[in-house]
């Protein structure tokens, strides 16, 4: 399972799910990443991000 917001490995059942209104599941690795996308943080601007990385071709 990946985290919805770094896009990091999840171990299954360890991941904090999150349903939307419109009945999306979003599973996260952390309560970092969960606050992180409530407040609707850009996971391309952190650099901690797996999406960060691969577009500044670290990965």
């Amino acid at each position: 399972m990946k985290c919805s917001y770094c896009g990091g490995n999840v171990e299954e059942g360890h991941a904090i799910l999150f349903v939307k209104n419109d009945g999306k599941v979003l599973s996260f690795c952390s309560s970092k990443c969960e606050r992180s996308l409530k407040m609707k943080r850009d996971p391309r601007k952190k650099k901690w991000t797996r999406t960060s990385r691969k577009l500044r071709g670290k990965d």
